[in-house]
């Protein structure tokens, strides 16, 4: 699994929004947010645009690293 740090989360709320985005980005498959860690994981289907992953989580209101 890949792994990007993500700020600003802090409940379930946001931790559907992070995985909403990030599952329309392609390539990025079963998203998941592990709030305590400020993380989300993800695997790969195929090659993931990290900008565009990182923007697609900047668009929605949260700071990816």
């Amino acid at each position: 699994m890949k792994t990007l740090k993500v700020n600003g989360m802090h409940c379930g709320h946001c931790k559907a929004a992070v995985e909403e985005a990030a599952a329309k980005v392609s390539g990025v498959n079963k998203p998941e947010v592990d709030l305590a860690a400020r993380e989300l994981r993800y695997e790969e289907t195929g090659p993931v645009d990290l900008n565009a992953l990182k923007s697609a989580i900047r668009d929605i209101g949260f700071d990816p690293e």
